[in-house]
């Protein structure tokens, strides 16, 4: 894509006021609290799932444009869910972005995520802006579905930038120290 069409791609205005949203949760307390979320943006929830099965007879009868799903439920788990969708043949909901949400959420589990074929996950409890951040970027996301052996979703790899709030703590560290020295010549006048 040219630089033209890049600045342009990222400066579009994403309008999700009429999108099929789909949340499934098993507690109440946090499928309201992402519905509301939702609603803050203007996206009202359309289906309110407690449960993976739930949800499966949703998602074969209407289309969705975005999943909301929590990793941990009893019986079918969040990323049991996804990796049933992707493989259903259900078009087009085998390829609507879906973003999972977690309370505990471990590397190995980060890993299940992006390997079920989950577009993002992000960790409860979450802010409005970051679940934004991330349904924003879920949104522009143009990387092509792949099946490869057992998987079948987004292609697990970013080639041109990074999810938000992807930037490593090390790299974080070492920008701040870096900073830091750059500022502290700057006052001693050393450095040049």
């Amino acid at each position: 894509m040219s630089g033209l069409g890049e600045a342009l791609r990222e400066s579009a205005v994403i309008n999700l006021t009429g999108a099929a949203t789909m949340v499934v949760d098993d507690s109440a307390f946090a499928l309201d609290l992402t519905a509301q979320a939702l609603l803050g943006f203007g996206i009202r929830t359309r289906h309110a799932c407690h449960g993976a099965a739930e949800a499966m007879e949703i998602l074969r009868e209407q289309d969705i444009d975005l999943l909301v799903v929590d990793c941990e439920m009893p019986g079918m788990d969040g990323f049991e869910l996804v990796r049933w969708l992707r493989r259903s043949g259900l078009e087009p909901n085998a390829f609507v972005p879906v973003i999972m949400t977690a309370a505990h959420i471990r590397r190995s589990r980060v890993a299940e995520a992006r390997d079920c074929g989950a577009s993002f996950i992000v960790t409860k409890p979450f802010s409005a802006t970051t679940l934004l951040e991330r349904i924003v970027w879920v949104a522009r996301d143009s990387r092509p579905f792949l099946e490869v052996g057992e998987y079948f979703g987004p292609d697990r790899r970013f080639r041109s930038g990074r999810p938000p709030g992807d930037e490593r703590r090390a790299e974080m560290i070492r920008k701040s120290a870096f900073e830091a020295r750059k500022a502290e010549a700057a006052i001693t006048g050393e450095g040049g």
